[in-house]
């Protein structure tokens, strides 16, 4: 009796340490939604926890990683284009335009980059719709219609999500460290001195980082071998002319 209630024992214990397995695995092949909540850098002229905070920012979810898609673009023929499916939500007090800049940086070795920036494909973007959302009920918008109507404000437990979609066509298929820089999620910038031989100041925008990597065999492309490394929130350079920029308060005179 006292064996087989060891074994049973056992087998239940083996089957428990299965099951804890199995649920790790299906965790890992399976992320959840990567909400990417604003932070705080030492550059923001203002308290952006503050309600009152004249620098916004908003929350950008990257439930994910960037996927592969073959697709007959027109005037280019079959393409293995790159998309990065997202959404955007807006939990500060007023309406937000946000006017997506997706610029996509790889990696094929250490003296080896290449930069790609988020294109507009209909063709594409279609496919991609009716992979991703085939009764189309989120409206996806790429980097054009979705800065058409303002991100409206959310409640914390209510939120209202818009979702985008970026594309890419040309990154090379080596390429196994990327990074995507999503700039307009804020208002935030800095302007720093400039950088030699040049006399125009260095314009820096408070931008979203995404690290990636990619593991596998360059000629056979797949989206599970995209996997997410990390997030910050950094200030990056930007040729944004100054025009185009919130506009400072002027200093109190003294």
């Amino acid at each position: 009796m006292t064996g087989g209630w060891v074994g049973r024992s056992t087998r239940m214990l083996l089957w428990v340490a299965l099951m804890i397995g199995l649920s790790g695995l299906v965790f890992a092949g399976n992320p959840k939604d990567r909400e990417i909540k604003p932070q705080i850098n030492v550059q923001d002229s203002d308290d952006i926890t503050s309600p009152d905070s004249k620098v916004w920012v908003l929350t950008f979810v990257c439930s994910k990683d960037p996927r592969l898609i073959k697709v007959d673009v027109p005037g280019r023929g079959q393409r293995v284009c790159w998309y990065l499916w997202y959404q955007v939500i807006n939990y500060t007090k007023a309406p937000r335009t946000f006017v997506p800049d997706f610029e996509l940086v790889s990696r094929v070795s250490p003296g080896k980059s290449t930069v790609h920036h988020d294109q507009i494909l209909p063709k594409v973007q279609e496919a991609i719709r009716q992979l991703e959302d085939p009764t189309n009920s989120l409206k996806v918008k790429n980097s054009v219609t979705i800065a058409a109507t303002p991100i409206p404000p959310s409640k914390p437990n209510a939120p209202r999500p818009v979702t985008g979609v970026a594309i890419w066509d040309d990154v090379d298929p080596e390429a196994n460290n990327f990074q995507v820089f999503v700039a307009g999620l804020s208002n935030g910038w800095k302007e720093t001195d400039p950088i030699p031989p040049s006399k125009k100041p260095v314009v820096r925008r408070k931008t979203l980082e995404l690290d990636f990597k990619r593991v596998g065999d360059p000629f056979l492309q797949r989206s599970g071998d995209i996997h997410f490394l990390k997030s910050e929130w950094i200030y990056r350079g930007s040729q944004i002319e100054l025009p185009a920029l919130p506009i400072k308060a002027a200093a109190p005179a003294r």
